[in-house]
């Protein structure tokens, strides 16, 4: 076989470099599908040397713990590649007839992968089903793979795994409301562990947004965008930009309607410092209260909303030292620190303004005063 593989090897390389030109146009179409065929077939093949390798105790022999691992070395592929190829071999030692469809030509490896996942999820779901025979799971099973696979030869990856979420009306309708009740109560599980949200730390003056939601938390955020987006008739926005901006003016209308939770003792708002040079008038760059740095012309329009609050030192209407009255540094206290300390005073910390809290040099116990020469943000 090695040999064979070898020649297989050579003849490819020499298709791959012959000239083209002298092909018809029919000829050219059917010599890509052709070649996607080999493809494909390529990959089945290497999915059952990996079955093989593992089979054989290979990988730990080897110094691996994993077949990821393993791949890795052996192929030098990145994480994504050899994960996906460990799955595959998997997937495909334990469904021969989608291997076998591939192998035809009936199906492609995507293909295959959607096929397999539906069937997984399929009998994961008919495993919920204390009163189904076992031999009937099975069967029904069975059905679904083959449906799945006949629907290859007309069907893209991604409408099977659309048509794979209905299979079960297709070959078990009375079972087909009860599974999909649980699958959705599942799906809907796993998508509320997995939800997050995180800003990056800016870079060049841009920050990365990224996150994940469940499907009902993602239609709420969808339909609070959605009438933020509308573009107007000489909007050159790309859609990125449109719901990028939506979702700062969604963010604008909920600090304007004073119905956020209080945020250090005040209603939320965003706070900016910006540098005053009194002999020239002129006002210096701005610092928000989560530390980034600002111009002073996004400074003076951000100045002009009502909503965002000027934050001045020692000013006359702030009330920076309240004495013994007040334990907890809240308010233009607080903010006043913030301004201060630019985050954590604590020495080598670079945690931001608003992840520290306010703390007495001397204890407020032992008499120290909650005012600001005695707080320090940590």
């Amino acid at each position: 076989m090695l040999a064979d593989v070898r020649q297989v090897a050579e003849d490819a390389v020499k298709l791959a470099d012959a000239p083209l030109w002298a092909l018809s146009d029919e000829e050219l179409t059917t010599c890509l599908r052709a070649a996607h065929h080999v493809e494909q077939v390529a990959a089945v093949m290497k999915a059952r040397l990996v079955q093989q390798a593992e089979s054989r105790g290979l990988l730990a022999a080897q110094g691996h713990r994993s077949t990821t691992g393993w791949l890795r070395s052996r192929l030098l592929l990145d994480a994504a590649p050899a994960r996906e190829l460990a799955d595959r071999a998997v997937a495909l030692r334990d469904h021969p007839d989608v291997a076998q469809a591939v192998l035809d030509g009936h199906s492609d490896i995507r293909q295959a992968a959607a096929i397999t996942a539906t069937v997984g999820a399929v009998t994961a779901g008919l495993a919920d089903f204390d009163d189904l025979d076992p031999v009937a799971a099975d069967d029904i099973v069975r059905r679904a793979e083959a449906t799945l696979v006949e629907m290859a030869g007309r069907l893209t990856a991604v409408q099977l795994r659309r048509v794979g979420e209905r299979i079960l009306a297709y070959v078990a309708p009375p079972l087909a409301e009860r599974a999909e009740e649980a699958a959705l109560s599942r799906q809907a599980a796993r998508a509320h562990r997995a939800r997050g949200f995180t800003l990056s730390a800016p870079v060049d003056g841009v920050v990365h947004l990224s996150g994940r939601l469940g499907v009902e938390d993602a239609a709420i955020v969808q339909a609070a965008l959605h009438p933020l987006c509308s573009p107007a008739p000489d909007d050159k926005r790309t859609a990125a930009q449109q719901r990028a901006d939506a979702l700062v003016d969604v963010c604008r209308l909920a600090l304007r309607t004073g119905e956020l939770p209080e945020d250090g003792g005040e209603p939320a708002q965003l706070a900016v410092t910006v540098g005053y040079d009194p002999l020239t008038h002129a006002l210096g760059a701005a610092t928000t209260d989560t530390g980034a740095r600002l111009s002073a012309a996004v400074a003076r329009r951000m100045a002009c909303d009502a909503r965002i609050l000027p934050v001045v030192l020692g000013g006359s209407g702030q009330v920076l030292d309240v004495g013994r009255s007040r334990r907890l540094a809240t308010g233009p206290l607080r903010r006043a620190l913030h301004i201060r300390d630019g985050g954590c005073a604590f020495p080598d910390c670079d945690r931001p303004p608003r992840w520290t809290d306010g703390h007495h040099i001397t204890g407020w116990t032992s008499g120290g005063r909650t005012a600001l020469d005695n707080p320090r943000s940590h």
